[in-house]
């Protein structure tokens, strides 16, 4: 994602903003089981679109190498390819695939597991090229465009709306974020499928070169679905 904003403000000379894959957007397609102590386990979450998610289980009691093994087998079996909002609703009946002697320590890596699927990742976003804009490009200020830029929901907003399969263009006040209302803003959705993860895009003062603007949202947004497709 930092990469990846860094060459959209590049291609544009504007403030590029990319947001990161929804998690609930994502489906598992692999869960570690790591052990770092006798009571004490690493769990990381492997999402298709190339999230990583890393906690610490404390367990109830040591856990031995072949209840991991048996552990990591069944939380694969059952969630893997599964939406996450789907997994976590499997969760619950996962214990009875257990036996009952390692059911304290699964009941552990399950309730971390569930914490981690609920958690609402979706908000992160990576803003890059600030240094692009010019006080003169706006005629309400630069001082209210970077107060704008600062808050994550508001740059949510910015890219939250539109059609996620189109290259959207809003100018003006066009934008209903109140203090960008005299920038212009271009944005797309992008994946790894037919549906948007989410969205990158780039805004700067309406005066902006839009075809330019627009070919390179497009392309980084291509882009990043590819590299997301293999990996």
């Amino acid at each position: 994602m930092t990469r990846t904003v860094r060459l959209l403000a590049q291609l544009t000379r504007q403030v590029a903003v990319v947001q990161y894959p929804s998690l609930h957007r994502s489906s598992v397609r692999h869960i570690e089981l790591v052990p770092v102590a006798d009571r004490r386990l690493l769990l990381v979450l492997i999402t298709d679109t190339g999230r990583v998610e890393q906690r610490t289980v404390e367990t109830a009691g040591t856990v031995t190498e072949d209840a991991i093994t048996h552990l990591r087998a069944v939380l694969n079996a059952c969630l893997d390819g599964r939406r996450l909002a789907e997994a976590a609703a499997l969760i619950g009946d996962l214990s009875e695939r257990i036996p009952p002697q390692e059911r304290g320590n699964a009941t552990a890596v399950f309730s971390v597991i569930l914490e981690t699927l609920v958690e609402r990742h979706e908000e992160k976003i990576v803003v890059g090229g600030a240094a692009n804009l010019a006080p003169a490009d706006f005629s309400r200020g630069l001082h209210e465009v970077l107060e704008a830029l600062e808050e994550q929901v508001v740059l949510m907003r910015l890219l939250g709306s539109g059609d996620d399969a189109l290259v959207t263009v809003r100018i003006g006040a066009e934008n209903q974020v109140e203090g960008l209302r005299g920038t212009s803003v271009v944005a797309a959705g992008y994946g790894s499928g037919e549906e948007a993860l989410a969205k990158l895009g780039v805004l700067g003062p309406t005066r902006m070169d839009y075809p330019t603007a627009m070919g390179a949202v497009r392309a980084v947004a291509r882009y990043v679905g590819q590299i997301l497709a293999e990996s």
